[in-house]
């Protein structure tokens, strides 16, 4: 977590000068790079203008392999779904809370955009920070012997650097450090991963969504011997239909992870898209500016 904060601190000593600097009244900030701060599991760097109320709903199904049988996973159980509320207190920065039904995670969120793309290209790319701290809601006696309440807190932290190449095309990467303070034998606390989205623009109210997301072994970070480690969480594979309307935006998902949080999906994913372990999805999103 030290080295993670040494990044961080690093970056805004690099970029925050550059963002001080005397702005050209005449060089904007690109128009929508994405439409909301979410992309399918992501986070994206837009965060919406000051004093604007979100609320967004997140729902996956199960597994897609028994097929018609239960509509594909749709009436199958075991269902998934997240409640989140955040508010944009500052320019950009963004605070929020969300709920999820899988081991009743309550989330802390934040999210920072250091930086935004402007129209000229004098600043070509948006950067920004997102992190949260999530806590697990199920009953003590899912964490056995020993039971502390650290235990049950998991952390996340991103770096996300976009660019809208064109009116159709936006592409962003990141990079992600994820901590557990206990987690199952067998099972890092820590771990590293990498991601990449994109969006392609078809008409003005609807998009095609891209997702992919890998986490990283990396020695230095394991606790384990090779032939005591579990495997590692699989990547994540995801494509959405975006819609648009004036107050509210839509995406219809396929994914290959059912983790509404992104520590989940980083550290205990075990669906491989490679053998079509795949699930439907969708999220709404609702703001409402005060």
């Amino acid at each position: 977590m030290n080295r993670l904060f040494c990044i961080f601190l690093v970056l805004n000593i690099l970029i925050l000068p550059v963002r001080a600097q005397d702005e050209d009244p005449g060089d904007r900030p690109v128009r929508a790079p994405f439409e909301s701060g979410i992309i399918i599991d992501n986070q994206t760097t837009v965060v919406p203008m000051a004093r604007t109320l979100e609320y967004n709903i997140q729902h996956k199904f199960s597994p897609m392999d028994n097929g018609l049988s239960d509509l594909f996973g749709i009436y199958s159980p075991g269902a998934n779904m997240r409640m989140h509320f955040s508010y944009v207190p500052l320019k950009n920065l963004q605070v929020g809370y969300g709920l999820s039904l899988h081991k009743m995670f309550s989330d802390f969120s934040a999210k920072y955009t250091l930086l935004e793309q402007t129209r000229n290209d004098r600043i070509p790319v948006a950067v920004g920070l997102y992190g949260n701290m999530a806590i697990d809601g199920r009953h003590k006696d899912a964490f056995g012997q020993g039971y502390d309440f650290l235990n049950r807190l998991a952390y996340f932290s991103q770096v996300i650097v976009g660019r809208k190449f064109s009116d159709r095309i936006s592409v962003q990467a990141n990079g992600s450090f994820t901590h557990y303070n206990a987690t199952p034998e067998g099972y890092d606390r820590d771990r590293v991963s990498v991601g990449v989205n994109g969006r392609i623009n078809l008409t003005f109210q609807s998009s095609i969504l891209l997702q992919y997301d890998r986490p990283l072994f990396i020695e230095g970070l394991t606790e384990y011997r090779e032939e005591d480690r579990q495997e590692l969480s699989r990547p994540n594979l995801g494509i959405g239909w975006e819609i648009r309307t004036s107050s509210h935006v839509f995406h219809i998902n396929i994914t290959s992870t059912k983790g509404m949080i992104p520590q989940e999906n980083a550290m205990f994913n075990t669906y491989d898209f490679t053998d079509g372990e795949l699930m439907f999805g969708f999220s709404m999103i609702r703001l409402w500016n005060f």
